[in-house]
């Protein structure tokens, strides 16, 4: 509930001690239920009549139903039992005093994987119950990206401590600055899960409210930052020294070195946190817009005591390519793919293109990425419309060779993340470097040692293409790599699925990813988001630091 209320805190429920969330428990309960004897109808109907009859009454007045919503979403979402079952209880309890409750909407954290298939509150291992409680007592909720990486613990670990140092830890940034950079980010790719999340944040933190009407009623030091996050978002390429001499001496305005990296991780972090969040399908939040509804449903044929019991009323089972039975053709996809590794291992043996060869197939890829795209007509995930939150709106990704525009090839010999990136950042913003680090090595060397269906399975090369494939789109060429290899790795639907969750992923669609890699299970579609965040970042970061480098010099 809101602090202005006082009546009502919900920070005692982050405790890892049970006797302070008890505490906290029945002091939100008693607040709840005075609030809810105060408009409950007169009882002139037996409550479960009443609900079945659908004369429930709103609960709109005081703010009750933000205070319910919350509720329903600690009872699903909360890695606390004790928590998922007083929030539940205090629920029943109100709809028992006639007053309307709210059900979830949508089949769990994601629109792409069936919810069967995915980690239950709840029914969590050790290890995962440590991820889940760290997050909540941090973050104060258990966000579907989090439900959603948990395939992967190793690498939710990570992510969750770059997470908290970035948003919430000592740093050259005010907190509530924290959260605006990360809606401006979000909002460049209209990622309305992102910008809902970061709005409750902002605001939480104390910042001003006239600043979510549009960036123009921010503080003109964020309103600097809008070309360089338009830049970064799209076309980062186009990232000059010039542009970081306009932030850094703007007068009253300017941004400090340490501020600066600190901001432009933060963009990087949610450009691509809003590649995860599309190429995922990651639904809304259950307290957020279009998480919830307080309407009846519209099945009639079971007990309303269901719908606190998380009954939807629709069957829950999605028809998916993917995780289904085996179809000849897509096992036979599996085996032509595990087929092509090993003869390119043989010709990597046996001949070793030369350098001009490497640097022509290099090019070759470079351009034929350019003309990958999709010819879906398909709607993506409805969205918000969150414009207000950056400018220049039909600013967007471009590939770079288009009109007759050239960019120079991006020698990662000449500028890398281990030798030069790295020590920049953790100079002038101590331990983020080494936190970005590990986060990038643990995506990129993350391996069970399968491929759908089989076991003892080196995937590095796989990994690798995938990796350079992105950073190639970027214009980033590692010269000991032989591009050659990408074409016969990755097929079109997957360049396809790639490249839309990358450079434009507010246009992926479900079908998108159901059609590449079809025998794959959802854990490795998730592992290739991995690679696709952690990839587009650090080439994001390689243009912004390497500009950073040369204005410093």
């Amino acid at each position: 509930m809101e602090e202005r209320e006082g009546e009502v805190r919900w920070d005692g429920l982050c405790s890892r001690d049970a006797a302070t969330r008890a505490a906290a428990l029945d002091t939100i309960g008693q607040a709840v239920l005075r609030r809810s004897e105060t408009i409950a109808p007169v009882a002139a109907v037996p409550p479960t009549r009443a609900a079945a009859d659908g004369l429930l009454v709103p609960a709109a007045r005081d703010g009750l139903s933000e205070v319910l919503v919350r509720l329903l979403m600690l009872s699903k979402r909360c890695p606390f039992p004790d928590v998922r079952e007083k929030s539940e209880a205090i629920l029943s309890r109100v709809q028992e005093l006639g007053i309307r409750i709210p059900r979830p909407l949508g089949h769990g954290p994601s629109r792409f994987i069936p919810e069967k298939e995915m980690i239950q509150v709840g029914n969590e291992d050790a290890m995962m119950h440590t991820l889940f409680a760290d997050s909540f007592a941090t973050l104060g909720r258990l966000d579907n990206v989090t439900l959603v990486m948990v395939f992967h613990p190793q690498y939710l670990e990570s992510f969750l401590k770059t997470q908290h140092y970035l948003l919430q830890m000592d740093g050259p940034l005010p907190l509530h600055y924290r959260h605006y950079i990360g809606i401006m980010a979000a909002a460049r790719h209209q990622c309305s899960y992102l910008v809902n999340l970061h709005v409750n944040d902002f605001l939480h933190v104390g910042g001003d409210p006239k600043w979510l009407n549009g960036l123009e009623n921010a503080p003109q030091k964020l309103q600097n930052l809008g070309e360089l996050n338009k830049m970064l978002a799209h076309r980062p390429w186009l990232i000059t020294k010039e542009h970081i001499e306009q932030l850094l001496k703007t007068e009253e305005n300017s941004w400090s070195l340490a501020e600066l990296i600190h901001a432009v991780v933060l963009l990087t972090q949610y450009h691509s946190l809003a590649s995860f969040t599309f190429g995922c399908g990651i639904s809304p939040e259950i307290d957020c817009e279009g998480g919830h509804t307080f309407r009846p449903p519209s099945v009639s044929n079971y007990c309303i005591c269901d719908i606190t019991n998380g009954y939807h009323g629709v069957d829950e089972i999605h028809a998916s390519p993917t995780g289904s039975v085996p179809s000849t053709e897509s096992v036979c996809e599996v085996a032509a793919l595990m087929e092509k590794m090993k003869q390119l291992q043989e010709c990597r043996d046996e001949e070793e293109a030369s350098q001009e060869e490497m640097a022509t197939r290099f090019e070759r890829e470079k351009r034929e990425s350019m003309f990958v795209c999709s010819s879906e007509d398909e709607e993506s995930a409805p969205t918000r419309d969150v414009s207000r939150h950056f400018e220049d709106t039909s600013y967007g990704y471009k590939d770079f060779s288009r009109h007759g525009m050239h960019v120079p090839t991006f020698r990662v010999q000449d500028y890398s993340w281990e030798d030069h990136g790295y020590s920049l950042v953790n100079r002038l913003y101590p331990d983020v470097g080494q936190l970005l680090d590990e986060k990038f090595h643990i995506a990129y060397n993350l391996t069970y040692n399968t491929m759908a269906m089989h076991k003892d399975v080196d995937t590095s090369m796989l990994r690798r293409a995938i990796w350079n494939y992105i950073h190639c789109m970027f214009g980033i060429r590692y010269d000991d790599y032989d591009y050659g290899e990408i074409n016969q790795l990755l097929d079109r639907s997957f360049k396809v699925y790639i490249k839309t969750v990358v450079c434009t992923p507010e246009k992926t669609t479900k079908r998108m990813y159901d059609s590449f890699w079809r025998q794959f299970e959802h854990s490795e579609k998730v592992h290739v988001n991995l690679l696709l965040v952690e990839a587009r970042m650090q080439a994001e970061l390689l243009y912004a630091l390497r500009a950073i480098t040369r204005y410093m010099t």
